[in-house]
């Protein structure tokens, strides 16, 4: 048998999660070995042969048309984000050659100046710089302080993702911890669709499988989602609990560089807490400039 690709992996992952009942299929009498749907069953939702389909699973045929890959996303029911890692997956796959190696470069972590003049002038909303993989690069003092013990971490572990599953204050800070563990596995899910063979992923994405079970569970899922705005809700150690909307702004000219901002309406108590994570303190030892 041919070794199974991340394409095969992904499409085994996504229809065993997959109920009959969601995908349209009448409920079957008796009992089914899996609770997703069969090979033939998907099969026959895309419009292809069981033994293309199955070809495709176990990484014998590695060039599906683009058509078949719509076809396959529409059976899946895969959102727009989905839809875009199937065919970045299947466009890996059909560029791979055996025995053949690209050696990727590390994007860079360098910030630029008015990236930082950028964050000091979002005071007093918590802002942040992230590489691609969610390293932090940089930050005005909120954005330091609200995730609280992270600066203590050396710089090259600063992240925010390996922080919302390996770090202890992580579970008590954010009053709905699985939605964003799940988020993040999605997020990273999306860099793979984009950069599959990023070292700087490769790197976080295993560490996370060793020491983190949570993170494991979610990585076999195969959600994908990108970073977006939105709310989240913090119980933070130093100023309470905090609704905050967030922002994420991607910054041209970087190697996927993105800034995070959070904000809440003046005069509520929810922007008296966020303004108290503004005081001063030093930068933290070791900062990527």
């Amino acid at each position: 048998m041919a070794e199974q690709t991340e394409l095969g992996r992904f499409l085994r992952a996504r229809r065993a999660g997959l109920r009959p009942a969601a995908a349209g299929l009448p409920m079957a009498t008796g009992t089914r070995r899996t609770p997703g749907l069969r090979r033939e069953e998907l099969a026959t939702l895309a419009g292809v042969s069981i033994d293309y389909y199955t070809r495709l699973e176990r990484g014998k045929e590695a060039r599906p048309s683009l058509a078949v890959v719509d076809s396959l996303a529409r059976a899946l029911l895969l959102n727009e984000e989905e839809r875009d890692y199937l065919r970045a997956l299947a466009a890996e796959a059909a560029r791979a050659r055996p025995g053949q190696k690209r050696t990727p470069r590390q994007p860079s972590r360098t910030v630029r100046q008015t990236t930082r003049l950028l964050l000091e002038n979002l005071r007093p909303c918590p802002a942040y710089l992230l590489s691609r993989t969610s390293y932090m690069l940089a930050a005005n003092p909120g954005g330091w302080r609200l995730l609280p013990g992270i600066e203590d971490w050396p710089a090259a572990q600063r992240n925010s993702i390996r922080y919302t599953f390996l770090h202890p204050a992580a579970r008590d800070l954010w009053v709905d911890w699985e939605q964003k563990a799940r988020a993040c596995a999605a997020q990273l899910r999306a860099v793979a669709g984009e950069h599959p063979d990023a070292p700087d992923l490769a790197a976080l994405v295993g560490e996370l499988i060793v020491k983190s079970p949570e993170f494991s569970r979610l990585w076999a899922r195969y959600e994908v989602g990108k970073a977006g705005f939105g709310e989240k809700t913090f119980r933070h150690p130093a100023v309470g609990t905090m609704q905050l909307n967030h922002e994420v702004l991607e910054l041209v000219g970087t190697d996927g560089q993105r800034i995070v901002v959070y904000m809440a309406t003046p005069g509520t108590p929810d922007h008296d807490a966020m303004a108290l994570l503004d005081m001063d303190q030093p930068t933290p030892s070791g900062t990527t400039t």
